[in-house]
């Protein structure tokens, strides 16, 4: 086997020595030898293909817990990783351009709405347990301001899910907030709730909950999310998914990010401006897990009060088996009666 030293190996894979020592302690990329005197590291040439995607993959600035994940797979999977974290990094990036976008607006004062169209929220919502689980651990709330839903698991999921959507609740109560406020307000908000899940969790990483939330402001709609319940748009006959799904890889169950015990909530928020006409939509992955894309479309497109709309979704999930509990809110955004 033929050996590298630390100096060849790095000029060769593009890592720097130094690097090459940090991977060594954190056992992402072990030396082929390590001399029992001088404690001198050499590398294998067989080394160099994981170096240079370690080395790749710093590039694209990717965590190095979940570097050593991807290296840990098979090539066909690790492709599937790197897609997912690109396309997270991509809808992360998407947020801030978007909270950019806003703040050069409030400081330019150059807003495009129309001032004299007053809108509103017409919504509704439920919850269905679904054909097979044994008990609903979904949480769904739809009021005047606030549009909620959560998707608790583990041993305790339904008090999770129920603690988050509480924790917020009070939004619904306030007064209008002001556009330059409500993000800051939102993210206090879901810390309160992530600290009364960890009540419920006791500190445990098995108990959590997904939380998908909009808040009107009389003016824009203000999201938070965290976990892989979705929020989507029907705009003009065009859907568009508004949430990224927090999860290890696209087809994993494995969540990324969620309320839980031990975790610190870091969720995505935005504002989304709204056209009178807009139909939104908060749902669990009971939904989304069993019905397409273009059914979920169909249904929202349909010149039906929102009522109807969400039972109609829930009857689609139940009919494709309702493997698990099922949520919805639809909310239409109107002309505000004179």
């Amino acid at each position: 086997m033929e050996l590298l030293t630390i100096g060849a190996f790095a000029r060769a894979s593009r890592l720097s020595p130094k690097a090459l020592r940090l991977y060594d302690e954190l056992e992402l990329l072990r030396p082929a030898r390590v001399d029992p005197d001088t404690g001198y590291r050499y590398y294998s040439v067989e080394q160099m293909r994981q170096a240079r995607l370690v080395a790749w993959l710093r590039r694209l600035d990717m965590p190095l817990a979940e570097i050593r994940a991807v290296c840990a797979l098979d090539p066909g999977d690790a492709a599937r990783a790197i897609r997912a974290y690109w396309a997270r990094v991509e809808a992360e990036t998407a947020v801030r351009r978007d909270l950019a976008a806003f703040l050069v607006d409030q400081l330019t004062d150059q807003s495009r709405r129309d001032h004299t169209i007053m809108l509103e929220l017409r919504y509704s919502a439920h919850s269905d347990r679904g054909l097979v689980r044994p008990a609903n651990q979904d949480t769904v709330y739809a009021g005047r301001r606030l549009l909620a839903v959560a998707d608790g698991f583990g041993p305790a999921g339904t008090p999770a899910s129920s603690a988050a959507v509480e924790a917020l609740r009070f939004l619904d109560e306030a007064g209008e907030l002001p556009a330059d406020e409500v993000l800051t307000v939102l993210e206090d908000a879901v810390r309160s709730a992530g600290e009364a899940v960890h009540d419920v969790a006791g500190g445990s990483q098995e108990v959590g909950t997904t939380l998908t939330a909009l808040l009107w402001t009389g003016s824009r709609l203000a999201l938070v999310h965290i976990g892989d319940s979705r929020a989507y748009l029907l705009r003009e006959g065009n859907l568009s998914r508004i949430t990224q799904d927090h999860r290890v890889q696209a087809e994993s169950l494995l969540l990324l990010k969620a309320l839980a015990g031990g975790m610190d909530p870091v969720p995505d928020v935005r504002l989304q401006e709204v056209r009178a006409g807009d139909r939104y939509l908060l749902c669990s992955d009971g939904l989304t897990e069993v019905v397409p894309d273009t059914r979920i479309r169909e249904a929202l497109g349909a010149p039906s009060a929102p009522g109807d709309v969400v039972q109609a979704l829930i009857t689609a999930a139940n009919e494709a088996g309702g493997p698990d509990n099922v949520s919805c809110v639809v909310a239409d955004i109107v002309e505000a009666a004179a």
